[in-house]
């Protein structure tokens, strides 16, 4: 009987080993098929912008097709979903951004946890907003606009790409820092938006920064300042409000590649590692700068802490705004 357990063990042990070893050496064979990048907007947007500059580099390094993947609708929910359902093997990927991942959450019920239902891998890219005016606006400086909205309470609107967007969430931070008041007007997307404002339609917008750097260069719209702690390389003359006397005012959009939930550890490191080549070089670099965006990288450990900083910031933000979904 004891020689029959023993026997047992070993041969028990004997297959753990070679479970472990056949894990093992499915993950440093990865990939050995094409990867599927998914996308929660439309062509044509940041996200877009942003994963159409990294994945022909990471298509390379990995050494194989990296093939974004649109499922736009639901503020990027339906993407996150899906790729929180998809099977963790490393064959779908997702480039989510900071809307779906930590504004979201706080505004709606929603079919994913943003803290337990990804495998983190790393940030890709961050970028500012800019708060951009009618050149008609008689306030040609940020000072000057707290100062027009604190003597006009209410008579102003901005425009923003949606309800719940980066734009509408960093408009509100504005309002409570510098106690003042402004109307939201959410438009679909932040090209209609950005067309009313240049037609006058409306008196202010915040935006993404691609397409709002023609209009700034071409003089169409005023900008009055950018949300980013540091000025933007893509219009280094436009001041950031945080030095324009709102102390620490802070408000990025950025971009960062998740997997399912259950990502083997050793895919986890081969796709940041990847990703981090990526990104370092001149050649994405550029690209994304074009798009007003900073090449970031990072470890999956850093772009959780993000989550987790960045989920409580938004939720007083939308707590103290009453913001509700539509």
């Amino acid at each position: 009987m004891k020689f029959a357990r023993r026997c047992f063990l070993r041969s028990a042990g004997a297959l753990t080993i070679m479970l472990a070893c056949a894990g093992t050496a499915f993950a440093s064979d990865y990939p050995k098929q094409p990867i599927r990048l998914l996308l929660g907007y439309t062509p044509g947007g940041a996200a877009d912008a942003t994963a159409r500059s990294i994945a022909p580099k990471l298509s390379e390094v990995l050494g194989q097709p990296v093939v974004i993947e649109y499922k736009a609708g639901a503020g990027g929910a339906i993407a996150a979903e899906a790729a929180a359902r998809a099977t963790p093997d490393g064959y779908t990927l997702h480039l989510i951004d900071s809307g779906a991942m930590v504004i979201l959450p706080n505004i709606r019920k929603i079919g994913f946890d943003p803290l337990t239902s990804f495998t983190p891998i790393g940030m890709a890219a961050d970028s500012g907003l800019v708060l951009v005016a009618h050149p008609s606006l008689p306030a040609k400086t940020l000072p000057e606009l707290i100062t027009l909205l604190q003597k006009n309470p209410g008579r102003y609107s901005y425009a923003t790409s949606g309800v719940g967007g980066g734009g509408h969430v960093a408009g509100e931070q504005l309002k409570i820092a510098t106690h003042t008041s402004m109307q939201h007007v959410a438009y679909r997307g932040g090209g209609p938006a950005m067309a009313d404002l240049i037609g006058g339609q409306i008196s202010l917008g915040v935006s993404t920064l691609a397409p709002a750097i023609p209009q700034i260069r071409a003089g169409t719209v005023r900008a009055l300042g950018v949300t980013s702690l540091k000025r933007s390389a893509s219009i280094p003359d436009v001041p950031t409000i945080a030095e324009q006397g709102v102390e620490n005012f802070e408000a990025l959009n950025w971009f960062a590649v998740v997997g399912p939930k259950g990502l083997p550890d050793d895919v986890v490191q081969k796709v940041n590692a990847a990703l981090k080549e990526t990104l370092a070089s001149k050649e994405v670099q550029q690209a994304l700068q074009e798009q007003g965006l900073d090449a970031i990288g990072g470890t999956p450990d850093a772009l959780m802490e993000q989550v987790r900083v960045d989920l409580d910031k938004w939720k007083t933000v939308v707590q103290t705004a009453g913001i509700k979904a539509d």
